[in-house]
């Protein structure tokens, strides 16, 4: 039984309800307006809906799996019995991981083979970096943890090195108006992608129960808030940006 007060208990069922009510609504946001994006750029917006519900989906298994672990009585917590089953995160990361990396891809419209070859490499770097981190995240062990984050963080430098020199090509071809944007993009996924191991390594600099647990479980939510809520609307409007400078340019080669 992790020593856990109240305060925290219902610190990280909040922090849970709140990304439930963030990857619904965008979830909603993305799918219900792909229609309003040009054609070639759909597939991104689908993909950013897709990412935010498979989260959504996960984050209603992980807060039901939480309120079934514990029971608050009079201000006293204690456990019901029934481990808090964590391995819903890892699962919910193997799927969209991935396809952030594919998304932000796709919204950048490149060549097909160039498309194909990086979605392929990115996303199986990302998968890989999920399944080495997942067996030192259940381990109590910190020089077991701390193998398993330095092996988790190699293909993480790699997708790190590609979407900055591997990708810095395609993105100074991309459109005038929409090139920030899409830098921006690529920035917010670096960043927040920052947090996960840093998230991760807080039980073995010093946080113990209820605080190295809460840390964790807050850290993640607000990474993956910032990783799939906010970063799928950032796609959404580089979609828009870029659809209408492709009409913009259409409609001008059409008058001549």
């Amino acid at each position: 039984m992790v020593d856990l007060t109240v305060g925290q208990y219902e610190l990280v069922y909040n922090a849970f309800s709140f990304t439930i009510a963030a990857m619904g609504a965008a979830t909603l946001f993305l799918w219900l307006n792909r229609s309003s994006v040009a054609v070639p750029y759909r597939a991104a917006v689908t993909v950013s809906g897709l990412v935010t519900a498979i989260a959504l989906y996960h984050y209603l298994r992980i807060s039901v799996s939480w309120t079934g672990s514990f029971t608050v009585v009079n201000d006293t917590i204690t456990s019901s019995g029934v481990k808090f089953n964590d391995a819903y995160r890892y699962v919910d990361w193997l799927l969209t991981v991935p396809l952030l990396l594919v998304e932000l891809i796709l919204v950048m419209r490149l060549s097909r083979e160039e498309t194909i070859s990086k979605c392929v490499r990115l996303g199986s770097l990302a998968a890989l970096m999920v399944i080495l981190g997942y067996p030192g995240e259940i381990s109590q062990n910190s020089g077991t943890r701390w193998l398993w984050w330095g092996l988790a963080m190699i293909p993480f430098l790699v997708i790190v090195f590609d979407l900055f020199v591997g990708l810095k090509k395609s993105i100074d071809l991309q459109p005038a108006n929409a090139r920030g944007l899409v830098n921006g993009a690529r920035w917010l996924t670096v960043v927040s992608w920052f947090f996960y191991p840093v998230v991760f390594i807080f039980p073995m600099i010093g946080l113990t129960g209820g605080a190295a647990l809460t840390a964790v479980q807050v850290g993640y939510t607000i990474s993956d808030i910032v990783a799939k809520a906010v970063l799928g609307v950032l796609i959404f409007a580089i979609a828009v940006r870029k659809g209408q400078n492709e009409n913009y340019v259409e409609s001008n080669l059409a008058a001549v």
